[in-house]
């Protein structure tokens, strides 16, 4: 569970204190909704995304353009097959992340951008975009959720990028996306750069953010340390990233690093909260992940994107993104082109 001090606990920023703890059973609720092994296939242990195998480091060694997917296709497979006798598509999702993944609280339902995604995929491959068992997963855990095929696909905000190219077979990005700061508006952090030192920052364990960290810290703490009194709970790296923003409501952190996208979502829900920085350090794509291998259905993803993204202002992708995302990141005319790998 998140772990909440007790001296801290009356020093919610921003919303209620009521509310916050409502936040953090929700966010506990999306852990114990789909218990996995950690990505590195155990019970215990860190996650692939502080750690890969080899097999995965000369894959990723040998990417240079991991958005480059492969060619679209409207044919079906063994992966698509095992869909339709099922008659479900199951998806890998977050139920925490406003305007992308997030639970309405007042009809219950999953609802977002990516949610939006979600069943279109559906509606193409089974003619029904309920046909959906949505099974919310931690970030550390999307790639865990693939390999013991507990999902057939994720959609969870997931940047491709090339260690995880060797991990997951990905769409053609469906959203561009960047990482910046998240603080307090009353802080002295500026952004990402040298006013992070000495600052205790929070990422979600197995992300890009705590990837960035880990190459340029400009002097935070990131990390977390325990020894043999302590219970092994990690205060700033944690495996949902709203938990980040939990914390740093409680004031256990001075600043959170994660996608804009999705920290935008984030000062939307706390106005006492607000990015810095003028823009993202960073340009990330999201995609659509399946197994590895599964090369049938990311052609049929691939194939229900080339739809989704036709149509200019009236098409399903901007139709979307205005009901969702356009308060909170303005000024977006469409979306990233794809691109095919030519091998």
């Amino acid at each position: 569970m998140t772990r909440v001090k007790g001296a801290t606990r009356g020093r919610l920023r921003g919303w209620g204190g009521v509310t916050g703890m409502a936040v953090a059973c929700a966010v506990t609720a999306s852990l114990t909704l789909l218990p996995l092994a950690h990505g590195d296939g155990t019970s215990g242990g860190r996650s692939a995304g502080h750690g890969a195998t080899s097999a995965v480091h000369a894959e990723a060694e040998e990417c240079e353009d991991p958005e480059a997917s492969i060619p679209s296709a409207d044919a079906g497979g063994p992966t698509i097959d095992r869909i339709r006798k099922r008659g479900k598509l199951v998806a890998g999702v977050d139920q925490n992340s406003f305007r992308w993944g997030y639970r309405n609280p007042e009809t219950g339902a999953l609802e977002g951008f990516d949610i939006d995604l979600v069943r279109a995929i559906a509606e193409d491959i089974l003619g029904d975009r309920d046909a959906v068992i949505f099974r919310a997963i931690p970030t550390n855990q999307r790639v865990a959720a693939l390999e013991h095929d507990k999902v057939d696909v994720v959609v969870r905000t997931m940047t491709i990028n090339c260690k995880r190219a060797g991990q997951v077979s990905f769409s053609t990005a469906y959203f561009q996306a960047g990482q910046q700061v998240l603080a307090p508006k009353a802080s002295e952090i500026s952004g990402y750069d040298e006013s992070l030192k000495g600052k205790r920052i929070c990422t979600a364990e197995g992300s890009t953010a705590y990837d960035a960290l880990a190459e340029n810290s400009f002097g935070a703490v990131f990390e977390d340390e325990h020894d043999e009194t302590e219970l092994d709970e990690d205060l700033l790296t944690v495996p949902n990233q709203l938990d980040c923003l939990v914390r740093l409501q409680l004031g256990e952190v001075d600043a959170v690093v994660t996608d804009n996208a999705l920290a935008a979502g984030q000062a939307a829900q706390d106005p006492a909260v607000e990015l810095k920085g003028d823009k993202p350090f960073t340009t990330e794509y999201y995609g659509v992940a399946a197994k590895l291998g599964a090369d049938d259905l990311v052609a049929r993803v691939n194939h229900v994107l080339e739809g989704y993204r036709q149509g200019g202002e009236d098409s399903p992708w901007m139709t979307s993104y205005r009901e969702w995302l356009a308060t909170g990141l303005p000024g977006i005319t469409g979306p990233p082109a794809p691109k095919y790998r030519t091998d």
